[in-house]
């Protein structure tokens, strides 16, 4: 009976108003409700707790108090959402996974006296990497550059550059490099190399009555870095850096490592513009404590190519463009004013 007689006088209550009337009823009994309700799903939370509502004056009581900051609160309400969307973009990053240190070393600067750089020679003088168009071993290539890298360098401030050689067979001598690069408390390294092709694109010739191999199709560089290194970002941030140099430099990096011609030596190409490769499963940079790059100066197969890279011209460009890209990357600020 109870139930009976509030319908009937809620229905002659509701007669009494006009449409426009009742509509402004129904928004101010809204705007009674508690301010918790006004966020997406409110509907069902309404549902659900309106019966036990009815029963408690309590909360009843607890409703009418919260009309006073109801307005306060939302426009709060209102600031914060922003925060939301932020949260989905850093979810669609996908599930690479950075270190606590990564935000802060990506902008903060260092002091060039005391910031190290280890300078990774590719390969060892047993295990000499690819053989030239001219018979020349990558190993002397990787070596004299890296010498000129180092030289520059520490002309421009970074006295704690690290020439980083090592001795041995190919796959030992990867994870010897690693343990040296670790226990040297780098801040930063980058392996130095230059580039062939895959043994099936290899052509044959005659140097000075030598039987030797080239290929012609491909030349320029090539930078690399690993996801799984563990400061994946601030590796990044840095061959960006060093593949940038090099483009305003006036050269060209190589694209044949996104062709499916590569077969397993096709590589995702993170950066169409400057030629920033991704090559995960490399040792040199998956297992270096610190930021790594690899950086394949150009090709030495290539018989133009080679010969450019044996020229003083050609190494002070990409030594002067890895010495500008490690004061950028120490002090973004230097891009903007220049050399002195």
């Amino acid at each position: 009976m109870r139930r009976c007689e509030f319908f009937r006088v809620l229905g002659g209550i509701v007669a009494r108003f006009r449409p426009r009337r009742l509509i402004v009823v129904a928004i101010a009994v809204f705007a009674l409700l508690p301010i918790e309700i006004s966020y997406a799903g409110w509907l069902p939370d309404l549902f659900k707790t309106s019966s036990k509502q009815a029963k408690s004056p309590k909360r009843a009581k607890s409703a009418r108090q919260a009309t006073r900051p109801a307005k306060s609160a939302r426009k709060s309400a209102r600031h914060r959402a922003p925060a939301k969307p932020s949260a989905t973009r850093l979810a669609a990053l996908g599930p690479i996974a950075l270190p606590p240190s990564a935000p802060k070393s990506a902008t903060a600067t260092c002091d060039p006296a005391t910031f190290r750089i280890v300078l990774d020679v590719g390969h060892t003088a047993e295990s000499e990497g690819a053989i030239s168009a001219r018979n020349v071993a990558e190993f002397t290539f990787n070596l004299r550059l890296a010498r000129l890298v180092e030289e520059r360098l520490k002309a421009e401030g970074f006295a704690e550059t690290r020439l980083l050689l090592t001795e041995g067979k190919a796959r030992p001598s990867l994870f010897r490099r690693v343990a040296n690069a670790n226990n040297l408390h780098a801040d930063l390294l980058l392996s130095i190399h230059h580039d062939s092709v895959p043994n099936k694109m290899l052509e044959d010739w005659e140097f000075e009555g030598k039987k030797s191999h080239f290929s012609d199709r491909f030349s320029g560089y090539s930078v690399f870095v690993s996801r799984e290194n563990p400061d994946f970002r601030t590796s990044l941030r840095f061959a960006e850096l060093v593949a940038k140099e090099l483009k305003s430099g006036g050269l060209r990096y190589a694209e044949q490592y996104s062709q499916p011609i590569m077969g397993s030596n096709q590589h995702p190409l993170l950066n169409k513009e400057t030629g920033v490769y991704s090559y995960d499963e490399l040792i040199v940079l998956r297992k270096t404590a610190m930021p790594a790059v690899l950086l394949e100066a150009g090709s030495i197969i290539n018989r133009d190519e080679e010969l450019a890279m044996d020229s003083p011209e050609r190494r002070n460009i990409i030594a002067g463009g890895v010495a500008s890209a490690v004061k950028e990357f120490c002090d973004p600020r230097w891009a903007l004013v220049g050399p002195p």
